[in-house]
């Protein structure tokens, strides 16, 4: 055999034995319990928690290498693990996946489900330090979820959950934990009634700026419609009580959805726009649910507002 027609055999077996790359998903979290929560841990908030539950299934069980029975199935997903890790089995045999931490195929709900099987074959006692590649053939967190798992953050106070007992650290330790949480920007979950449905929004301190980024579910093109309507109506700011004027800085898109981001008075508490939300919430839910064509101010506002628009991958 010549050089040349062994030449074309390997390039044929190596073309054989390629997997495709993971084709890149711009709504990776849709169909999953609590899409905005998925998106608020991911790019938003600076510690959190949630578990879930996966299901039986050929991934999990090539993972874990024996029968799924024998194993813990509940998964705790958080925003970060200390030394950036991806993941992490507790010697208890809890595990944790950072979803700010996974890499960047392009779909991060395969990402963050190649962390969740990287951790359940991981030993007990072992971070996760290097990621698997990712590609087509890695399974989805859609394929990985039990369907019956409600995922709702848990926004906590510090990174105390990355050690089993605080107390038990010793000086060194505690100090370095110290300083990670002195370094979390102070964040509260604005209630429930007062977003739009499906929505979320959280308060947050950022030096001397105060903001509120509200995650909206509902479909790209008609939040940003709806947001134009408002803008061109001069509705869409969210005005307390007291405090000075605030003002729609605009909104960017992450993870497949819209986030508004609001401009506020830093001397007021996250309590204090509650209702001036509520009230926007109801008009926002009118100003979605409108099929009238957007009129020339509403046009150049909606193209103000895309001017403006940064994207988060």
């Amino acid at each position: 055999m010549g050089k040349a027609a062994r030449r074309a055999r390997k390039e044929a077996q190596a073309a054989r034995t390629t997997v495709a790359a993971a084709p890149f998903i711009a709504r990776p979290f849709e169909g999953l319990s609590g899409e905005s929560d998925w998106v608020a841990m991911r790019q938003l908030l600076p510690a959190a928690l949630a578990t879930i539950t996966l299901r039986d299934c050929d991934p999990i069980r090539s993972a874990l290498g024996h029968d799924p029975s024998e194993t813990d199935l509940n998964i705790t997903i958080t925003t970060l693990l200390p030394g950036a890790w991806p993941a992490l089995h507790r010697d208890n045999g809890e595990r944790l996946i950072a979803i700010q931490s996974v890499g960047a195929s392009g779909d991060a709900s395969r990402d963050i489900a190649a962390a969740i099987l990287a951790a359940l074959a991981a030993p007990a006692g072992a971070p996760v330090t290097h990621m698997p590649p990712v590609n087509a053939d890695t399974p989805r967190l859609q394929d990985l979820i039990d369907p019956a798992t409600t995922f709702a953050a848990d926004l906590r106070a510090g990174f105390d959950y990355w050690v089993p007992d605080v107390n038990a650290l010793d000086a060194r330790a505690k100090a370095e934990l110290e300083e990670a949480n002195a370094s979390l920007v102070p964040t509260t979950r604005m209630p429930a009634d007062a977003c739009p449905k499906n929505a979320i929004a959280y308060w947050g301190l950022m030096g001397d700026r105060a903001l509120i980024r509200l995650i909206l579910t509902d479909e790209e093109n008609r939040a940003t419609d709806a947001l134009a309507r408002l803008h061109a109506a001069s509705a869409d700011t969210l005005q307390a009580e007291q405090g000075a004027p605030t003002r729609l800085l605009g909104a960017f898109r992450a993870d497949g959805v819209l986030i508004p981001v609001w401009d506020l008075d830093p001397a007021l508490g996250a309590e204090a726009y509650e209702k001036a939300l509520a009230e926007f919430s109801t008009r926002y839910t009118a100003a979605l649910a409108s099929d009238a064509p957007l009129n020339p101010e509403e046009r150049r506002a909606r193209s103000g507002l895309l001017s403006r628009q940064l994207t988060l991958r």
